[in-house]
């Protein structure tokens, strides 16, 4: 894979500032790692960068384009990592080879400007409830 991301560390894990190249939603368990999946069926395996998270709530990051999910309803248990005027999040990233426990990649960025598609996200999140 030849992405050219910037925003992917070489080593280690980073944290990225929502709003920057990309915001994301945050969806814990089993329930996220169901959706990461199911949207991988969806899209022939390319459903766009998906992290996950190994302990705590175990949470799967959707990487979403900057301000998609503003302005449209979430079902209960979505955290929306998002940047205003009054508010910043930051996005855990891992590198893409190497020691990055607890994150890793659930489904790695292919290109540059590929993120998940934040209706088709929302439409899939809807549909399993």
């Amino acid at each position: 894979m030849n992405t050219q991301c910037d925003w992917i560390p070489a080593v280690g894990i980073q944290l990225r500032k929502a709003g920057v190249q990309f915001d994301a939603v945050r969806v814990d368990g089993d329930r996220g790692r169901a959706l990461a999946d199911r949207l991988a069926g969806l899209t022939g395996g390319d459903p766009g960068p998906v992290v996950e998270e190994a302990n705590g709530l175990r949470g799967v990051y959707f990487l979403v384009p900057v301000g998609s999910t503003s302005h449209r309803s979430w079902p209960d248990g979505v955290t929306r990592l998002t940047a205003g005027r009054q508010h910043i999040s930051y996005i855990p990233v891992p590198a893409l080879h190497g020691p990055t426990w607890p994150l890793s990649w659930r489904y790695r960025p292919t290109a540059y400007d590929r993120l998940v598609h934040p209706l088709l996200l929302r439409a899939a999140l809807h549909s399993a409830e």
